[in-house]
């Protein structure tokens, strides 16, 4: 089993912004040398740290593939993304990228505590640092770590998820992340609280894209397990019991799973092995 090594801060302190991903797979495809020199600052129009920023979110959420001396490249699912959805106008693919975040424990370390561990109710920013950080100190095989780190990264968690009102937003403003729409995070004061996302912007396939790390050889997995499992959708999409099994009802009706919820069993059976990679392909072209 691979050793992970986590990461705190790799953002440089900058969320995942609007326009983003869409500029750097564009400059990627371009060049892929365009992070060698002064990280890209002038072929993006941004500063260093802020290309430095670009690149790590691209990473991390997996559109972008290091290959050394020969540079980067967009990955298979970058590709897709670029040729179906470039301009990221579909809640479909924000939630392939945001699912990809959470999954990244060892780049998104904070992301994956927060969805997968932090159970709070209500909680303020302070709680918040307070516990990834506690939560960071156990993790097995990391030795040291930056609490300021960490406290900027709940910071940046934060401002990503919670949605601006709209009396605070500035359409000309580019300090706005994409995922707001779907408010994961919600905000009144100084509380916070996890939230079920509105679930018409919430595709099915989504659930789907997920099943395939959750199940059994056999591809079999219970709707508990799907629901409070690690990287399960319940975790990684903040679903309620009645929201998943909704969705999980959709992905049956078109033909990708199979429900056995007789005798108590709730269980979730894979009707065919789909890849990530083919379920963007066949919700893009169907």
């Amino acid at each position: 089993m691979t050793k992970i090594k986590y990461r705190f801060k790799g953002h440089e302190s900058f969320i995942l912004r609007e326009g983003w991903l869409n500029k750097g797979m564009r400059e990627v495809r371009n060049d892929p040398f365009v992070f060698s020199q002064n990280y890209g600052a002038d072929v993006l129009g941004v500063g260093p740290n802020m290309a430095k920023a670009i690149r790590y979110w691209m990473r991390t959420c997996g559109l972008l593939k290091e290959r050394g001396k020969q540079g980067v490249f967009l990955s298979k699912l970058g590709e897709q993304i670029w040729e179906y959805d470039k301009y990221l106008e579909d809640p479909f693919s924000l939630w392939i990228i945001h699912c990809n975040i959470v999954k990244n424990r060892g780049q998104a370390t904070a992301w994956s505590l927060f969805f997968n561990e932090y159970d709070e109710i209500e909680f303020t920013k302070d709680e918040l640092v307070k516990e990834l950080i506690n939560k960071a100190g156990n993790l097995e095989g990391l030795k040291k770590f930056s609490e300021k780190s960490v406290e900027a990264d709940g910071e940046a968690l934060l401002r990503m998820y919670v949605r601006k009102p709209e009396r605070e937003s500035d359409p000309e403003e580019k300090n706005i992340s994409p995922f707001g729409i779907f408010e994961l995070v919600k905000q009144k004061g100084s509380l916070y609280w996890k939230s079920q996302p509105p679930l018409h912007l919430l595709p099915a396939e989504i659930v789907g894209y997920l099943l395939k790390d959750c199940t059994s050889k056999e591809g079999a997995v219970s709707i508990d397990d799907l629901l409070t499992g690690k990287d399960s959708p319940g975790r990684i999409l903040n679903l309620k019991r009645t929201g998943l099994v909704e969705k999980l009802e959709e992905l049956e009706q078109k033909n990708y799973i199979q429900m056995n919820r007789t005798a108590g069993l709730d269980m979730v059976y894979l009707n065919q092995s789909v890849t990530g990679e083919e379920i963007v392909k066949k919700y893009f072209r169907p």
